[in-house]
């Protein structure tokens, strides 16, 4: 990746990765992000794009990698006719514009739905991942074997730092919400399970269909033919019965869970799953008469994302900790998204989400076009990062998000920049969110697919 970018990934085990403050870091960040952008700009052709618009041939500071970095709309910015029409040449050159491999040797004779596609890009290296898509149209992200690989040792480190869980083999995983089944999602249940999971307890398998890429995709383009007038009624009727079979097996996991989760409530357990999907557990398990009292005083919980516009009870988290028996530092949360490669954990004496060193934070206003030029103390704007751990893709990503990123000392002890646990979603805000080189982006990509 770059002697730079090398010297601060190396730190990806290292318990005190944290402790180095933004000055420590910034020689050696600003390094790491020349050596990418030089190795990068020919061989990713949307950076390339950037770059020549922006007329910049070299990262000298931060904030130089500002108009080099991609709205996370550019992983939607796919004309939805590709996936209606099952253009799978036209989506495998729409990736090609955010890969810095060429997809070379991919047989689209035959192909039988983008799963199908997506596995025979797998058989390539290269690995499709999407986003829940609960906004409109789903992202896709590229990532190669490295980028797994990264994931699997990432994620068991960030969660033994955030909860103090040592992976000793010693827990019972559970997961109490379906995941979306993308090679990234896959590669971390497995590291979890290996790392964290007695195996010689029984694996529980959350007992809802498959949540793959296919599905997915296919719930954005029919809402879309809905919305436009263009479905036929029997594709409605037949996106009715799969919604409806859908929500009854989920209706039925929850108390299938809880009751798992009761049989085995003398083991320690481990605990996943997003906030909604947890609470309706623990409401279950209330509901059979069980609660703090009957369940091991070492369990663990790994809650993933928000509330995903989940309505649920004020004292929602205090539920759920109670039901299960979840003592306070063995909690944890995680400050990510898909288009990053690598976790920012929530210590446990702060309840503050910490930046990894090789994750570049930078502060932008609304628009997201301009740094705010924050180097100390707290500050509010919207969230953009640059994950040198990302191989597959550009690391540079511009967020939907609003952070309270804070370059002081936090009371856990360490000196790296963190993230106060106030993140709040700018759609959510206003409705709405417009990044402004969002239509530059779609204009590129659409010229060029």
């Amino acid at each position: 990746m770059g002697a730079a970018a090398d010297k601060l990934t190396a730190l990806v085990a290292d318990p005190g990765r944290f402790a180095f403050s933004a000055e420590e870091l910034r020689e050696t960040q600003v390094a790491a992000l020349d050596e990418r952008f030089q190795d990068r700009k020919g061989r990713i052709r949307l950076l390339g794009l950037r770059a020549r618009d922006a007329g910049i041939d070299r990262i000298g500071a931060i904030t130089d990698i500002v108009p080099l970095l991609f709205p996370h709309t550019a992983y939607k910015s796919y004309p939805e006719s590709f996936l209606m029409e099952e253009r799978w040449d036209r989506l495998t050159r729409w990736l090609g514009t955010i890969s810095p491999y060429p997809i070379e040797g991919l047989e689209l004779d035959g192909v039988e739905g983008i799963d199908d596609w997506i596995e025979r890009l797998s058989a390539l290296g290269h690995f499709i991942s999407c986003s829940s898509g609960t906004t409109g149209k789903s992202a896709m992200l590229i990532a190669s074997q490295k980028d797994m690989d990264w994931s699997r040792i990432d994620t068991v480190n960030v969660f033994s730092w955030g909860s103090g869980v040592k992976p000793a083999r010693d827990r019972l995983i559970i997961g109490c919400a379906p995941v979306a089944t993308v090679p990234k999602n896959r590669t971390i249940a497995q590291a979890q399970y290996d790392a964290f999971a007695n195996p010689e307890w029984p694996r529980w398998h959350y007992p809802v269909p498959p949540i793959t890429v296919g599905s997915l995709t296919a719930m954005v383009v029919m809402r879309k033919k809905i919305a436009d007038g263009t479905a036929r009624p029997d594709e409605v009727a037949a996106f009715e019965e799969t919604s409806q079979a859908r929500q009854q097996a989920i209706d039925a996991a929850v108390p299938a869970t809880a009751d798992f989760i009761i049989a085995n409530r003398h083991r320690k357990l481990q605990l996943a799953g997003l906030w909604s999907g947890l609470w309706q557990v623990a409401r279950a398990v209330r509901e059979r008469g069980y609660g703090r009292d009957d369940f091991d005083p070492d369990n663990s919980i790994y809650v993933g994302g928000g509330l995903k516009r989940a309505q649920l009870p004020a004292d929602y988290q205090e539920f759920v900790f109670e039901t299960f028996n979840i003592p306070a530092d063995r909690h944890f949360q995680n400050y990510s998204m898909q288009e990053l490669n690598s976790g920012m954990p929530k210590c446990r004496e702060g309840g503050r989400y910490h930046v990894p060193p090789w994750i570049v934070p930078i502060l932008l206003d609304k628009p997201g076009d301009s740094a705010l030029g924050h180097s100390h103390g707290e500050c509010e704007g919207r969230a953009a990062f640059f994950d040198l751990s990302l191989d597959g893709r550009w690391g540079g990503v511009i967020t939907g998000d609003r952070i309270s990123l804070d370059y002081g000392p936090c009371a856990c002890g360490n000196a790296g920049p963190s993230i106060r646990d106030t993140i709040t979603r700018y759609a959510d805000l206003e409705g709405d969110d417009k990044i402004g080189c969002a239509g530059t982006v779609d204009a590129y990509v659409r010229g060029v697919a």
